[in-house]
C-alpha cells in the first residue's frame, strides 16, 4: 500500500489569547480578557392570511443590537478604566470613544480588527478582597458600543 500524502499545514483557525485593546485615553496594558464581540438581528413577524383562509407568519430582519464588551484586566496603580466612568458622574459630556479589538497571529501580524463606535463605560468592578487568597485583584470594565464592524 503507498503511503498517504501529507499536504503542508495550514493554519486558519485564530487565536484568541494573541489580542490588543486600543481606546484612546486609556492605558490598555496587562488586558488578560476581552469579551462581548456579539451582533444580533431581531427578527420581526407579522402574520397574514391567504387566500384560503390560513395563518402564516413571516419573519424579516429587524433592528440590530450590539453586545457590550467587557475587558478584564490586574488591578494596579493606573485609573483609566475608573476615570472614564467617573466622567459620567462628573457631568463630562466628552465620555464617548471609538476603539478597537486587534487580533494577532504568532508572527505579530494583524489577522484580526473589530472596530466598535460610540463606546462608553456603564460598569466598573473589582474582584472581592480576601485575606485568605493570594490572587491578583481584578478589576473589570462594561463596555456600551452602538455599531460593531469587523474589518479583517
Amino acid at each position: 500500500m503507498p503511503n498517504p500524502v501529507i499536504s503542508p499545514a495550514k493554519d486558519k483557525q485564530l487565536v484568541g489569547s494573541w489580542f490588543y485593546v486600543d481606546i484612546p485615553g486609556l492605558k490598555m496594558e496587562a488586558i488578560t480578557e476581552a469579551a462581548g464581540l456579539e451582533m444580533e438581528i431581531d427578527a420581526a413577524e407579522f402574520t397574514q392570511a391567504t387566500k384560503d383562509g390560513h395563518q402564516i407568519t413571516k419573519k424579516m430582519p429587524g433592528a440590530a443590537k450590539f453586545g457590550e464588551i467587557t475587558l478584564k484586566r490586574p488591578l494596579g496603580t493606573d485609573k483609566s478604566f475608573y476615570n472614564w466612568l467617573k466622567k459620567i458622574t462628573d457631568g463630562d459630556a466628552a465620555f464617548r470613544v471609538d476603539g478597537s479589538i486587534i487580533l494577532y497571529d504568532i508572527a505579530n501580524k494583524e489577522v484580526g480588527r473589530w472596530n466598535f463606535l460610540n463606546a462608553w463605560p456603564s460598569k466598573w468592578s473589582a474582584s472581592d478582597l480576601d485575606v485568605g487568597t493570594d490572587d491578583p485583584v481584578m478589576e473589570e470594565l462594561t463596555i456600551q458600543i452602538e455599531f460593531l464592524k469587523r474589518e479583517s
